[in-house]
């Protein structure tokens, strides 16, 4: 077991960057985690930390050993967290990421819920819009939205995520509004900027099965859907979003569905994970909880129909 906590202690160090918040976390003094990590690197006879000017990094044979070594650690300590909850209840610190506006519009407000339902959990959130590595991170769930293309981890589809096309009232009052999409190709188009590229190709369910392409450009990109939506508020195109992210402006008509009758094709809400041969039951219990309260209330507009204008 000794070596197992001192590798559960290098990857503290890792994730928080220091020996002494490490040491901190752990209740520790600075002077014995130094000296477990020797112990460690003496063990293992490589070196597995090196010091720039404000943080500990990961030498190479360091990397090797958080990567695999992290798995090792979490199983055990899964295994032991579920020996532990009949007598004790679900425990331990819960690390979460997704995308920032998800987060804050539809994460965010039931943490206070689960926490209360499972006062042993701590949670640490990280609200960003770039797909983060779990493993190497230290994640143990990431909420993703669309594609997913990493086949190393272990996805549970949570909700649906619908697509539709929308504009402000003065955008269609100055430009028109297309019939089809074939006449997206004459409006100016809001287009996202992701890691996979430009996505300036918008498909449309054909009613065959099938799927009709059209390639869409205009004046503003970004690769934030925030700036995309305000470009749209302000009448400067025609935009793809979430329903769950223009919802409030599509109720209150600051943003009108176009082409209600040519859908998008739907892609899904998922819970991420590493793949594990034990998955802690913290990880569990949220996930758990995320499909009970989407399944019966789905993030974005479950009281107004994606294809009604």
């Amino acid at each position: 077991m000794d070596r197992i906590g001192d590798i559960g202690l290098f990857l503290r160090v890792l994730d928080l960057g220091s020996i002494s918040a490490a040491a901190r976390s752990l209740d520790i003094s600075v002077a014995v985690a130094s000296q477990r990590l020797q112990r460690l690197e003496r063990d293992l006879g490589v070196r597995l930390l090196h010091r720039t000017t404000r943080r500990l990094h990961a030498t190479p044979e360091g990397a090797v050993l958080a990567e695999q070594g992290r798995a090792l650690v979490d199983d055990l300590e899964a295994l032991s967290s579920s020996l532990r909850q009949a007598g004790t209840g679900i425990t331990g610190t819960l690390r979460l990421t997704t995308s920032a506006s998800f987060g804050r519009q539809y994460v965010s407000p039931l943490l206070t819920e689960f926490l209360r339902r499972y006062p042993g959990i701590n949670v640490s959130v990280n609200l960003t819009d770039h797909v983060l590595d779990l493993v190497s991170s230290g994640f143990d769930l990431a909420i993703r939205i669309g594609t997913l293309d990493d086949s190393t981890l272990v996805a549970r589809k949570l909700a649906d995520n619908r697509r539709l096309l929308c504009a402000s009232p003065d955008y269609l009052r100055e430009h028109g509004t297309p019939k089809t999409p074939e006449d997206l190709v004459r409006h100016q188009c809001l287009v996202l900027v992701g890691a996979q590229g430009r996505a300036d190709v918008w498909r449309f369910d054909d009613g065959r099965g099938g799927e009709t392409p059209v390639r869409v450009r205009g004046r503003v990109e970004a690769n934030t859907g925030e700036l995309l939506a305000d470009a749209a508020l302000a009448g400067f195109g025609i935009a793809m979003h979430s329903t769950w992210h223009v919802c409030e402006d599509l109720r209150a008509g600051r943003l009108v569905q176009v082409l209600a009758d040519y859908p998008i094709a739907v892609s899904g809400i998922y819970a991420v994970m590493p793949q594990r041969r034990l998955v802690p039951p913290r990880v569990r219990a949220f996930v758990e909880f995320l499909a009970e309260k989407w399944g019966e209330s789905p993030p974005g507009m479950p009281d107004l129909d994606p294809r009604r204008s």
